[in-house]
């Protein structure tokens, strides 16, 4: 069963303008360690990066039914990429709580995560599953994200 939606468009442009300004005291305050790292090793394509990254958060607190309020900080909400690219993200701390809240007894949470740029914009999209944890997973079980 889905328990949450929530997408969110970000401009590239905006988000330079950000870095530009504040630089370090951005990053720092939104984004993990990780997440630098991440949009440093494409430095034609940094500013994109955390554009869909600040996009993936924003849509992710959407999911939540929270927004950014609550007590969810922006590093409790991460993405990173697994071997083939595919984005993942990974909750800590408030967001964590407000998941484990929200997840019915009997289920699992998994939070999908979809992240496109075409410039000047960047797009989010993010689903959140409750899945059985008695549920069988066969060859045909195919899943996106």
């Amino acid at each position: 069963m889905i328990l949450g939606i929530g997408t969110d468009l970000a401009n590239i442009d905006r988000i330079q303008g950000v870095l530009d300004r504040f630089g370090d005291r951005f990053k720092n305050r939104v984004f993990t360690a990780r997440e630098q790292r991440k949009a440093q090793s494409r430095p034609r394509a940094e500013a994109a990066t955390y554009a869909k990254r600040w996009a993936a958060k924003e849509a992710c607190s959407k999911a939540l039914g929270t927004g950014l309020r609550m007590g969810i900080a922006w590093k409790d909400m991460a993405v990173s990429n697994l071997p083939t690219g595919q984005p993942v993200m990974h909750l800590t701390g408030w967001a964590a709580e407000r998941l484990a809240a929200m997840t019915p007894p009997g289920h699992e949470a998994v939070v999908h995560v979809s992240l496109t740029d075409d410039h000047p914009w960047a797009q989010a999209y993010v689903v959140i599953e409750a899945r059985p944890l008695h549920a069988a997973v066969t060859g045909a079980d195919v899943r996106f994200a």
